[in-house]
């Protein structure tokens, strides 16, 4: 007996040969690169690379001495830091692009159920880091420098060096954003059954032990940045759980893909 159309493998026929599958890869990468380029230029008019220096020195320099300003004691740091942070505040603007690009070259080898689960966590995915950038950038470094300072000498002029000070804030901007994927992980995990649900809220004491150890390694030695990262990380592994309850519930295969899917 054959399968009715509807209940055929909706990816049968599909399948194309490996040198389109470079071809198709090709074009991503250079439609990536191409928004990447886009997003420079319009960052590059406006605000401007100095613009975008002064955005990400008001936090410290809130905190210094009126009229105080970062120095740059490396013979090239005036112009390669203003580039570095230019080429990170593209890659974050064009983040979207760059994963949808990332999507469009696997969406072919996905089934409907599984399509209805990748958009919505590129989304959200996005959204996070979004969202664990603009937490160190509008409340972390304020408490975290207001902490440190509390412990400067009057003697001590606190004037860092521009490049040291980059470094430092774009290391807290990859590490929040990473952290914030937990619930993306925690749903992946879920969805793929590689832990379940109810092991995954036994797993809650482990985590959050594991939260603050990964806020010591990733973090400056301050209890504020360590603190900051490590409580939301809790906070998002419950989301975690309640989002991937929602994920297993409407993005479950239909009868026949799952048949499809279980055949050699």
């Amino acid at each position: 007996m054959t399968d009715s159309p509807d209940k055929q493998d909706e990816l049968a026929g599909t399948e194309q040969p490996f040198v389109q599958h470079l071809m198709e890869l090709r074009d991503r990468l250079i439609y990536s690169l191409a928004g990447l380029v886009v997003c420079m230029v319009l960052l590059a008019i406006w605000p401007s690379p100095s613009g975008l220096i002064d955005l990400i020195a008001a936090p410290i320099r809130a905190h210094m001495p009126p009229g105080a300003k970062l120095i740059a004691v490396g013979v090239f740091s005036p112009f390669f830091v203003p580039l570095k942070v230019l080429m990170m505040a593209a890659v974050l603007l064009a983040l979207p692009w760059l994963m949808y690009q990332v999507w469009a070259f696997v969406a072919p080898g996905l089934y409907g159920h599984e399509k209805r689960l990748a958009l919505p966590l590129i989304f959200f995915g996005s959204m996070l880091a979004y969202a664990g950038i603009g937490f160190v950038q509008f409340f972390v470094l304020d408490r975290m420098f207001s902490f440190i300072q509390r412990f400067t000498p009057e003697s001590v002029a606190a004037t860092p060096d521009i490049s040291s000070y980059v470094e430092a804030i774009l290391g807290l901007y990859l590490a929040f954003g990473v952290a914030f994927q937990v619930p993306i992980v925690v749903v992946l995990l879920a969805r793929m059954n590689l832990v379940s649900i109810q092991k995954l809220k036994e797993f809650r004491g482990y985590f959050i032990v594991l939260a603050f150890v990964i806020a010591a390694v990733l973090t400056p030695p301050d209890v504020v940045s360590q603190l900051a990262l490590a409580l939301p990380m809790c906070l998002l592994y419950e989301a975690g759980i309640w989002a991937a309850k929602f994920f297993i519930k409407h993005t479950q295969a239909p009868p026949e893909e799952d048949a499809q899917s279980a055949k050699p």
